[in-house]
């Protein structure tokens, strides 16, 4: 890579100045296509001349592209007699006090790094992890010498005596040479637009941006790191809260249908029929939806509470006083075996009135349809009519609703369970169908911690259901060392036909399918996890065979069926329906099982392969036992050593049902991907340098502040640097997602 004398503008390719080769990498490896985006390529961390960075983390990295600063301990040269003929192999140690890796070389690629990497030299490497027997190795990385022994040129000496930035990097562009890209476009930070008011920044005695920009890349002192973050976190928890801001505003101005429950109406009479009181948290959620739906203003509210808190219950309710005044309600589940179980769930809730206009169904009710894509024609014409005539005041459907055939008397209420299963486009397909912009009621069933819902859903005002019902029942949760103690699984399959023969139902849960179409396609991430401790490369466990295996052996003589998103719709509702209705016993099933599912008689589930699924998965899972009068019984089951980080997510899970706090290890885990929500769509993450579970104060106070800022200068005309960094974040993607909501 030769970096020319030319320094580019801020928005120009990097072609001219690093050429076509190397800003090629940086876009195609890095999304990186001008000065501006480099400059907001920060170090992950920074090394000192001298300092030896810890080893121990690589263990979780296999496969996986780092850079490491290490001093050399050993370095033998061998020769070797290969299948054509003789050849030298290098294998240098290199060391941090207390770990080990081990370096390989072979061929004529020996000579170099034989010279360069004497014992007791320092130098930075960078290339990918492997396991080689059983131990960690970098087979030919690339690397840099940081000591004056080792030779290096003057301009490497100048570049080991200070504070080394390690960057982001890739197996095409070492972190020490996208340092050199960095070093070619650094002048242009005095150039860059501050966005922050100058109130604000003095206020809170940050540094200009350029100061940051300049101490982040290039820093003196670690004191000028933290200037230099402190800085950028603002910018980006500020600008963020900035766009919601504007667009819970515009959100204010926009008309829409006020929809009061009608006294006496469909829903009182359905909570007359509610064999059970509300809880106190069910109470006050539907207070401040009503209030919302109340108003001329479409209401843009996110429900969110623990497994089992009675989500479902609040939305209908939102849902049946929309109806009361005249309107329709939409609800938007995200897989048919999810539509099928809310369908069936709410009709069952609502009794005569889910039967208006029908022999049998209340003068009060109104009819509750389903439109699925798997529909057959006479069922799905017949749901349409019911829609555009009004007859049906609620549908529950997939991705069925959204298609342009589908037209609604008068939608009022729009309900998106499991939210972040959409995209935008879809989302606003079904609320543009309503005649003014109808009420929202985003629904998830993960818990989110605060930090993230003021990020994520940071448009949308926040209901949280953290009470549970009467009635429900706690879970016992226990990991089962399936390798380690094989007899523990033994009992586990004891467990479950012990529960069955005491009249209940149990669920077990299988990363894969096993029909040969999903191996391509989720066995590969699933895989390499795997052999992300001990070599293990076996693939992910499969309905269809461990189905078979339990047949055949620890519960033969049980109903066993099978239940994933590949079966036929007519026979996954089947299965569901018998399921139900006690008629299976035990269901080997996929994730579709994950959310929306409800049959109180299930005690049990047993999750294969536990360690392949999130925290908050898990946690959704373990949701569907213990949802009735007997105790809950979840059994994670994993084959990882008791040592592995996989086997520390079991083991976090096993120790809380506090939902709430499993999101904030799930999330410190996965970090946060991009908080507008485009991460689905191969746009990089928005979120650099905060972290939205560490900078809650940040988040807290930005958002105060950008709300304070919106209502003075809601065009922000006065602040032409904010405007500019809103264009930056705010690309068209973005800018259609934080429209559309």
């Amino acid at each position: 890579m030769v970096c020319n004398e030319h320094v580019p503008a801020l928005d120009e390719d990097l072609k001219k100045t690093l050429g076509p080769a190397t800003a090629k990498v940086l876009a195609e490896q890095l999304g990186l296509h001008t000065a501006l985006d480099l400059l907001h390529h920060y170090p992950r961390r920074y090394a000192e001349r001298g300092e030896l960075t810890s080893l121990a983390e690589l263990a979780d990295q296999i496969d996986e592209h780092v850079t490491v600063v290490a001093q050399v301990a050993d370095a033998r040269l061998m020769t070797y007699q290969g299948s054509r003929g003789g050849g030298k192999r290098l294998e240098v140690t290199i060391t941090d006090g207390s770990g080990r890796l081990q370096l390989v070389f072979f061929g004529s690629g020996v000579h170099k790094p034989h010279k360069d990497l004497l014992p007791g030299s320092r130098a930075m490497f960078a290339g990918k992890v492997s396991k080689f027997n059983h131990k960690l190795q970098l087979a030919h990385p690339a690397y840099e010498p940081l000591g004056a022994e080792a030779g290096e040129s003057d301009a490497a000496a100048a570049f080991a005596n200070q504070l080394i930035p390690i960057y982001p990097a890739c197996a095409k562009l070492e972190s020490w040479k996208i340092a050199k890209c960095v070093d070619a476009v650094l002048p242009r930070a005095q150039e860059v637009v501050d966005p922050l008011p100058g109130a604000l920044r003095e206020g809170r005695g940050l540094v200009p941006l350029t100061d940051a920009l300049l101490k982040i890349h290039r820093p003196a002192t670690k004191a000028d790191i933290e200037d230099a973050r402190g800085r950028l976190k603002w910018d980006e928890a500020f600008v963020l809260q900035v766009a919601l801001a504007r667009r819970r505003r515009a959100d204010s101005q926009l008309p829409a249908v006020p929809r009061r429950p009608a006294p006496g109406g469909l829903l009182d009479s359905f909570d007359v029929k509610l064999p059970f009181t509300l809880t106190e948290g069910q109470q006050a959620v539907s207070k401040e939806i009503f209030d919302d739906l109340a108003t001329e203003h479409p209401m843009h509210r996110l429900l969110q509470g623990e497994v089992g808190s009675g989500k479902t219950l609040v939305a209908l309710r939102a849902m049946l006083a929309v109806v009361d005044c005249g309107g329709q309600a939409a609800m938007l589940a995200p897989t048919e075996v999810l539509a099928q179980q809310h369908h069936r769930s709410i009709t069952e809730m609502m009794g005569e009135l889910a039967e208006g206009g029908m022999l049998g169904g209340s003068d009060r009710g109104t009819k509750v349809v389903l439109l699925t894509g798997s529909m057959g024609m006479p069922a799905r014409r017949q749901a349409l009519l019911d829609l555009i005539t009004g007859e049906a005041g609620i549908v529950i459907g997939t991705h069925a609703l959204i298609e342009d055939k589908v037209q609604f008397h008068d939608l009022g209420l729009v309900v998106v369970d499991e939210q972040h299963r959409f995209g935008v486009e879809q989302r606003d397909a079904l609320r543009s169908k309503g005649k003014q912009p109808p009420h929202l009621l985003v629904m998830t069933a993960t818990p989110i911690p605060r930090t993230v819902a003021m990020t994520v859903f940071g448009d949308l005002e926040t209901s949280v259901l953290d009470q549970l019902p009467a009635g429900r029942s706690p879970i016992a949760t226990h990991v089962v060392p399936a390798k380690d103690k094989p007899h523990f699984l033994a009992r586990a399959w004891e467990r479950v036909r012990e529960e069955v023969e005491n009249g209940h139902q149990a669920y077990v849960v299988c990363p894969r399918i096993g029909d040969g179409e999903d191996d391509a396609k989720n066995g590969k991430n699933a895989k390499k996890k795997a052999a992300e401790e001990d070599g293990d490369k076996r693939p992910p466990l499969a309905v269809l065979e461990i189905a078979e295996q339990l047949t055949r052996g620890p519960l033969a003589g049980l109903s066993v069926e099978v239940l994933h998103g590949r079966m036929d719709p007519a026979d996954k509702d089947d299965v569901m329906r018998r399921f139900t209705a006690g008629e299976v016993k035990v269901l080997v099933a996929t994730t579709v099982i994950e959310v929306g599912v409800n049959v109180p008689n299930s005690t049990v589930m047993v999750i294969m392969d536990a360690d392949r699924f999130g925290v908050s998965q898990l946690h959704q899972l373990r949701g569907r036992v213990g949802r009735g009068s007997a105790p809950g019984l979840c059994l994670l089951v994993s084959e990882m050593h008791e040592a592995s980080p996989a086997r520390a997510r079991l083991a976090a899970v096993a120790a809380t049902l506090d939902g709430f706090e499993l999101s904030r290890i799930d999330l410190e885990q996965r970090r946060e991907g991009d908080v507008l929500g485009q991460a689905q769509s191969g746009v990089r993450s928005s979120l650099r340098m905060l972290a939205v579970i560490e900078d809650e104060e940040v988040i807290t106070q930005a958002r105060e502040e950008a709300t304070r800022v919106v209502a003075a200068d809601p065009e922000l005309a006065r602040l032409p640097g904010l405007r500019t960094a809103l264009e930056a974040l705010l690309d068209t993607e973005r800018e259609q997602y934080l429209e559309k909501g």
